[in-house]
Order: structure tokens, then C-alpha cells, then sequence
């Protein structure tokens, strides 16, 4: 049942974005891939910041934190208790959407810049 709801959904996504080309410029694509990049930016780097401090507050704690931790700090969640995963988790997930909206703008705005310059 799952994956007939992921095809579904896949062919509804093309469906969306075939519409979407036709109805928005490039030039708008490209305005509103920059805002939602800047968003996300905005967005993303505070919260994603905060919750690499928070994590290490809560961690350094209970043990030693290994050197270069920042790069995985997602292996390190096995370590956190129910209500220490409660702490951070706000900040994990806030700076996880500022990152998926920083990355979608950036495509989009590349994908307007593209396509107003003539290349399909």
C-alpha cells in the first residue's frame, strides 16, 4: 500500500511541477527561489547553530564528546534520554527545515536563472 502512495504521490509532484512551469517565469522563479534561499537561511543557521550548542551542553555532561562531533551530531542522539532529546529537538528540527528550504531556493532560483537565459 505504501509504495502505490509513493508513486501516486510522485506522479501527482511532476503533474504540480509541469503546471508550475507553465504558469511562473523565470524571472519570478528566480525571485522566489532567492527569498525562500534567504528564509531558510535565516531560518536554518541561528537554529542549527543553537542546537549544536545545546547538544554539546547536554552531552559534554554525561561524557566525552569525540573530536569533530559537529559532523555527525545525528550518531550522537543514542546518547540523549527521552527528555535531553526533548531539549534539543525543536532546534533539530528548525534547523533541518532551514536547511530543505535553503537547498529548494537555491535550486529554484539556479532553476529560473537557467531557464531566462535560454537553455532547456
Amino acid at each position: 500500500m505504501i509504495e502505490i502512495t509513493l508513486v501516486l504521490s510522485a506522479v501527482v509532484a511532476v503533474g504540480i511541477v509541469g503546471v508550475m512551469a507553465s504558469l511562473v517565469t523565470p524571472h519570478l522563479m528566480t525571485e522566489l527561489g532567492l527569498w525562500t534561499l534567504l528564509i531558510g537561511l535565516v531560518t536554518g543557521v541561528p537554529t542549527g547553530f543553537w542546537y549544536h550548542v545545546v547538544l554539546y551542553r547536554v552531552l559534554a555532561r554525561k561524557m566525552t564528546v569525540p573530536a569533530r562531533w559537529w559532523l555527525a551530531p545525528v550518531d550522537l542522539h543514542r546518547h540523549l534520554g527521552s527528555e535531553e532529546f526533548a531539549r534539543i529537538r525543536p532546534w533539530f528540527a528548525l534547523g533541518g527545515f532551514g536547511f530543505v528550504l535553503s537547498v529548494a531556493g537555491g535550486i529554484a532560483a539556479m532553476a529560473g536563472l537557467l531557464l531566462g537565459s535560454g537553455m532547456r
